[in-house]
């Protein structure tokens, strides 16, 4: 069989995305030239691949066959053309990576000089959603996420951890004082919350607070962002206490914009962030590179 694996490769994007169209809005081609390719796969099989209706694209078993072999021959191509490309001049190409907003501004967008530096052949391109993806229908080479990870098809690997404290502006706990007790929080003091994530409202008490395992402060916004980076910005603009990612908090307190508050009485306990690849594609060198780095860089602002 001559197989072209361009050929194959489209086949695998189009069943991923689910539609020709989509495909070939990606390669910036024409429909029309998507449709041949999977004309003559479809030749050269002696076989129908995709079920094509009024409903989208679906494989047929012949396909669901055509696409596991297709995927271990690109990965294969894909390390061979990597082995030699790092002998000769190191990691290089594209590598797509899925990470939140908060880890974007943090760790990955600061890394980028010293990791361009250190491989030069290098391109990152971010995806910055806290939506987790479909890394297969999207394309990510990398998901940065935090907390357990599940799939059968994926391998992770820990990087770094991070943990959250409540915090306040030195500005606010002048006007409205520093709180105690957190009885006081309710009665005292404005509180900033997260619109988006209910979860991240309930305030777990730590081990030395006392009170039943599993039981939380729910925290009541006085102001609420469904961002981050907004959360953080309101408290550096002393408009209340917000309970802040260290990644993000961590300068602040450092520089003494941000105080921290209550640290007796809240959990502090540290949660892992991975690295999360294909197991197809983990021992590609660019992607490797690309982990080594983030996670010496995330070393320093995650401990």
């Amino acid at each position: 069989m001559k197989l072209d694996l361009d050929d194959a490769a489209l086949f695998l994007r189009v069943a991923e995305l689910g539609s020709l169209s989509a495909a070939a809005r990606e390669r910036h081609a024409p429909v029309s030239q998507v449709s041949r390719a999977l004309v003559r796969l479809e030749e050269r099989c002696g076989a129908r691949l995709m079920h094509r209706s009024t409903h989208g694209l679906s494989l047929t078993d012949e396909g669901d066959t055509f696409a596991a072999h297709a995927r271990r021959l690109l990965d294969t191509r894909d390390e061979l053309a990597a082995a030699f490309q790092h002998k000769r001049a190191g990691p290089s190409g594209w590598v797509r990576v899925s990470v939140s907003p908060v880890l974007a501004q943090t760790a990955i967008v600061p890394s980028l000089p010293s990791l361009y530096e250190a491989c030069p052949h290098l391109q990152v391109d971010v995806l910055a959603d806290d939506r987790i993806s479909d890394m297969a229908r999207d394309g990510v080479d990398i998901a940065i996420r935090t907390g357990a990870i599940t799939g059968d098809n994926l391998v992770a690997r820990q990087i770094a951890e991070h943990g959250r404290r409540l915090c306040a502006s030195p500005a606010y706990l002048a006007q409205f004082g520093t709180p105690q007790h957190p009885d006081e929080l309710a009665a005292h003091h404005r509180l900033i919350t997260n619109s988006a994530s209910p979860v991240l409202n309930r305030w777990p008490w730590s081990a030395r607070a006392g009170q039943p395992r599993g039981e939380a402060y729910l925290a009541q916004g006085h102001t609420r962002s469904d961002n981050s980076v907004v959360l953080l910005e309101l408290a550096l603009r002393g408009v209340g206490i917000a309970r802040v990612n260290d990644l993000l908090s961590q300068p602040h307190i450092a520089r003494g914009d941000l105080v921290p508050v209550l640290d007796d009485w809240f959990d502090r306990s540290r949660i892992p962030i991975y690295a999360v690849m294909l197991q197809e594609r983990h021992r590609l060198p660019k992607l490797r590179a690309c982990i080594e780095h983030w996670a010496r860089w995330l070393e320093g602002p995650a401990a």
